[in-house]
């Protein structure tokens, strides 16, 4: 059975690799957020084949490089993609606005990030190669882990500026930054390209609000009769400690009949008492005769 992640990520690759401006920003996500990405390797590994089958092409409209070792098939277990040839790393750091001959700091180009397509198709990339969400139906959290910490922040800040309030923290070497509230989750995801996930995490939470509802009126329910209970308990005593000093028949007629409902029906709540009188009496009425019966069995002490 697949992962919420999962699906989320395979939602996510069926999306067209289209506009070469997107196409960069997309692998500049990746590239961030993926195993390794320095001046002398580019590794990504993954366990999802429809990222694996997704990779050769994006890379291929974004740089116009191919990778130097790609998996032998995408049966299952970690597949690994790597590019070392010196020219292509070159490239790739060319199109994003480093210089290969010095030492690689990786800072965020916002100038690659300017349009809102772009900054979306970033955050996918980001996304497939180090982000995770988990299923709504345990909790609510989304997160992108990255080992390039300075970038990690300048991301936040991206995000920070589009509207989101996320969270950051450290995670041994990498920076986590991650969202706990679901609507920030549902915006992500439609933004990104997952808005079947997104509304999903939107089903998830309606059934979990209808279930704790329900689980509020049951307990609420459980309380009251426990409260009854406990209340027609007393009353029940109150009444059988009158009888036993032959007290009860002399209690006025109208206490007198209230006991002997009272006795007869033990299971009922004070409202559902009082409809059975002839004529029926008002629920107050009732409580007030009640109050009198254990005034008087106090006394009978």
């Amino acid at each position: 059975m697949q992962s919420f992640s999962l699906k989320a990520k395979t939602e996510l690759c069926r999306m067209p690799v289209q506009r070469p401006c997107c196409s960069r920003a997309e692998s500049y996500g990746v590239l961030l957020y993926c195993n390794t990405f320095s001046t002398r390797e580019v590794r990504i590994i993954t366990e999802n084949p429809e990222f694996a089958l997704r990779l050769p092409r994006l890379f291929h409209k974004a740089f116009g490089v191919r990778f130097d070792r790609v998996p032998e098939d995408n049966t299952g277990g970690k597949l690994i993609f790597q590019i070392t040839d010196s020219e292509k790393l070159a490239r790739i750091l060319d199109v994003l606005g480093y210089d290969a001959e010095k030492a690689l700091a990786l800072h965020v180009n916002y100038a690659l990030l300017e349009d809102d397509c772009c900054r979306a198709a970033f955050f996918r990339g980001a996304f497939l190669a180090g982000g995770s969400v988990t299923d709504p139906e345990k909790r609510y959290h989304l997160e992108f882990s990255t080992s390039h910490v300075q970038a990690s922040r300048e991301v936040l800040t991206l995000l920070e500026e589009m509207g989101f309030l996320p969270r950051s923290v450290m995670r041994g070497a990498n920076a986590v930054t991650y969202f706990k509230q679901s609507e920030h989750i549902e915006d992500i995801l439609t933004t990104i390209g997952a808005p079947a996930s997104a509304t999903e995490i939107m089903a998830a939470k309606v059934d979990k609000e209808i279930r704790n509802d329900a689980n509020r009126a049951t307990n609420c329910d459980i309380a009251n009769l426990n409260k009854t209970l406990e209340a027609v308990a007393q009353q029940t005593e109150a009444i059988r400690r009158i009888a036993e000093n032959g007290k009860l028949k002399t209690l006025p007629e109208k206490l007198q009949e209230t006991a002997q409902m009272r006795l007869a029906n033990p299971e009922l709540s004070l409202a559902q008492l009082a409809t059975l009188f002839d004529p029926p009496i008002s629920k107050s009425c009732l409580n007030h005769r009640m109050r009198k019966i254990m005034e008087l069995a106090r006394t009978e002490k």
